[in-house]
């Protein structure tokens, strides 16, 4: 690796995170916050939390191939020696090397924010636009103080398309992740009733989210959903902070792009869509009407950052659901038999809930089977926005509903005795009477918050395989059962 191939030389980096003494003489390709998974030629960032600190495994990842490490105190047992840079505090020389990775790049930025689906549109955007030219994305769900600055610094020199996740919980979280970002375009996918437990009316989420506008450059443009009950009020944030141009999406007439129809199956949808007055169709390889959505959404995006939309739209046959938010497992059991498995583990809220119901509802199945955790940070309504769930499951034909959680107890209370498969206080506890209930034939959806660790499920119902650890449809789900 020579200078110009470098992701970061020593005296770039040095600069950028404002180190005392030396810079040394070394060539980064990577940027790392984790020694686990460092890899030969990463710059270590040894990150301080409220329940780990990074500078106690600095010299293991020095010792696994880092070439250098940030830090803010020396531990005693690293070498004297040892290549590193000296900062007043590391989580600010992180946004210092996103800040200069920022600066030195020529790509057109895309910012994604939004109630649900962030992640999956980010992650599509990344692949309809990586068939165009050099495109850089957060990795994960990286949309946090950190991590944005993590992604931002990861970005190579010579990337075309930097695409970037903002999330919240609270007001004035977003607002410093685009000052520092700095996006051509800012995409909100939708507002949502969530976060009830922060915010006193869907309106404040509104305004939450349009903190996306307060890095935007000269220029740049909003992509909206044009259905959202508080699109006027997203438009009317976007043009206080001068963004101009407005590209919105959704199933309104006034929708520059427009869904014309969309012909929905088990495995996906065929949609027909209008771009500007330019008909384009294209197929989606993942079922849910909300990823019609999305997929508008993705295709105004590119619109917005200059891309190609007439080959993205073709790409779009492409994109798969992650892990965790709606891959599909063919589990084998004993005697060559199969149910299927749509993980949707990794996170929920009402609308995201209700989204996934629908897609359980529409698979082919002996039996439908969903296995629901609780829904977090919903607020005082929570309970009843719980129960609630019980007429959206019966209206989709769901045979059996398994709960765990103190708000899902409101949920199975709710639920007629015949649809009542199991309930219990935790994952933990639920898991084992999933895995017992499952039979050949079955579609069984799992999803909750991710606090509510329902990937244990998920990973106790790939287990049941009988070819072995990673032999399902999909491959096996590369989440653990932690809830990361």
């Amino acid at each position: 690796m020579n200078a110009d191939g470098a992701l970061w030389t020593a005296r770039e980096a040095f600069v950028a995170v404002a180190a005392d003494g030396e810079p040394g003489d070394w060539l980064a390709g990577g940027v790392s916050i984790d020694s686990r998974t460092i890899a030969p030629g990463d710059l270590f960032i040894a990150l301080e939390g409220p329940n780990y600190d990074g500078h106690d495994f600095a010299a293991d990842a020095l010792a696994r191939g880092a070439v250098a490490a940030v830090l803010h105190r020396r531990p005693e047992a690293l070498d004297e020696r040892a290549p590193v840079l000296m900062v007043k505090d590391t989580l600010e020389a992180l946004r210092g090397l996103g800040a200069e990775a920022r600066r030195r790049t020529a790509a057109r930025v895309i910012a994604v924010t939004g109630s649900v689906g962030k992640t999956g549109t980010k992650e599509a955007l990344r692949r309809v636009l990586a068939d165009q030219a050099e495109t850089s994305a957060s990795e994960d769900s990286l949309n946090n103080h950190w991590g944005l600055p993590l992604s931002l610094a990861r970005m190579p020199r010579d990337a075309a398309f930097g695409i970037f996740e903002m999330a919240m919980n609270h007001p004035g979280e977003i607002a410093p992740l685009s000052r520092l970002a700095r996006p051509h375009v800012a995409v909100i996918t939708n507002v949502e009733a969530v976060h009830g437990a922060y915010f006193d009316s869907i309106e404040e989420i509104a305004d939450a989210k349009a903190e996306v506008f307060a890095g935007i450059e000269p220029g740049g443009a909003a992509v909206l959903n044009r259905d959202n009950p508080n699109f006027a009020r997203l438009a009317a944030a976007a043009a206080e902070r001068g963004v101009d141009t407005v590209i919105d999406f959704g199933r309104s007439e006034r929708a520059r792009v427009r869904l014309v129809k969309s012909t929905p199956g088990p495995e996906g949808a065929r949609v027909q869509a209008d771009v500007d007055g330019t008909r384009v169709a294209f197929d989606i390889r993942i079922p849910g009407s909300h990823w019609v959505m999305n997929a508008l959404c993705v295709l105004a995006a590119v619109a917005a950052a200059g891309g190609d939309v007439a080959a993205a739209a073709a790409a779009i046959e492409g994109v798969r659901a992650l892990d965790g938010r709606g891959r599909r497992h063919a589990v084998a059991l004993r005697g060559g038999e199969t149910f299927e498995l749509i993980d949707e583990s990794y996170n929920a809220n009402p609308a995201s809930m209700h989204a996934a119901i629908e897609v359980l509802g529409r698979a082919p199945a002996a039996r439908r089977l969903a296995v629901l955790g609780d829904m977090l940070e919903l607020g005082p309504d929570s309970g009843d926005i719980h129960a609630a769930l019980a007429d959206p499951l019966r209206s989709h034909g769901i045979d059996l509903a398994f709960t765990a959680g103190t708000d899902m107890a409101r949920l199975w209370d709710a639920l007629p005795k015949m649809m009542r498969g199991g309930h219990a206080a935790t994952s933990e506890l639920l898991s084992p009477m999933v895995t017992a209930a499952v039979r050949p034939g079955d579609v069984v959806s799992v999803k909750g918050s991710a606090g509510s660790r329902m990937g244990l499920i998920v990973a106790a119902l790939l287990g049941m395989d009988s070819r072995g650890p990673g032999k399902t449809g999909e491959g096996a789900s590369q989440r653990l059962v932690n809830g990361e």
